[in-house]
């Protein structure tokens, strides 16, 4: 499963002519952790969360939010974003469901229909961002725009301000 994500974003971003790069490496999916490993700022690295935003007039819906990976989730900017009164994590299971990806493998990429997808702005000040690319072992460094252009995030405030 998680080779299929891998091969699926490959071929999306080289279909897209995608300036990206592959990264092997051990086995690791916390933030902090694997961007030490990868030789990247944790602000760089987008960090993708799987939610269950529901209630109001949005309905249930699966959101996939990214996030710098030195970040915390602001749950109730999600919230309202998406016309909810209530946003939390989706279970694992939910999780690995919608995206084929155990936790911390999950890279920036709503490749299943059924997720929306929203950005923290601050994110994109990063020239290149850095993530799991569906397996914990693999990862991928990608120009910013080219991921704006192929992802097509939604972009809002989704963590804490000072």
């Amino acid at each position: 499963m998680a080779g299929e994500v891998f091969d699926q974003l490959v071929t999306l971003l080289t279909d897209a002519k995608a300036k990206f790069r592959v990264i092997e490496h051990e086995a690791e999916g916390k933030s902090e952790a694997i961007s030490a490993i990868r030789g990247n700022r944790p602000e760089q690295a987008a960090k993708a969360m799987v939610l269950d935003v529901r209630g109001g007039g949005g309905g249930k819906r699966p959101v996939l939010a990214i996030l710098p990976g030195s970040s915390k989730l602001d749950f109730a900017a999600v919230a309202a974003l998406f016309d909810a009164k209530k946003c939390g994590f989706a279970s694992p299971e939910t999780a690995q469901e919608l995206t084929g990806c155990v936790m911390g493998a999950v890279p920036p990429f709503a490749l299943n229909p059924a997720l929306s997808i929203v950005v923290e702005e601050a994110l994109l000040a990063n020239e290149s961002l850095f993530f799991n690319a569906g397996r914990l072992d693999r990862s991928m460094e990608l120009d910013t725009k080219d991921w704006i252009a192929v992802a097509k995030p939604r972009v809002a405030r989704i963590t804490p301000r000072a």
